[in-house]
């Protein structure tokens, strides 16, 4: 499911027009965006939880030639689902 799939989806669930369901989609986004700005979380019950997570800094190879590579340490966002999500998957 894309963006434009789950926008149709919510729209239709909540009885709105697409751009109604664009709003509320963006909104959650939105949310969950704030939510895990600076270091922090965003945890869904029944979901699952949005985690910043720093990565070292390590060596690499370039797949085409075997050269060794350093790569920078980074800051991603992880995501770990729920006991509830993860069984109904």
């Amino acid at each position: 499911m894309n963006k434009a799939e789950l926008v149709e989806s919510v729209a239709e669930a909540l009885g709105e027009s697409k751009a109604g369901g664009e709003r509320c989609v963006n909104a959650v986004l939105e949310a969950i965006r704030k939510g895990t700005k600076g270091d922090k979380s965003c945890s869904i019950i029944g979901f699952g939880t949005f985690a910043v997570k720093k990565r070292k800094a390590r060596t690499g190879r370039n797949p085409q030639t075997g050269e060794e590579i350093k790569i920078k340490a980074s800051t991603t966002v992880g995501f770990k689902p729920s006991k509830k999500f993860k069984d109904f998957v």
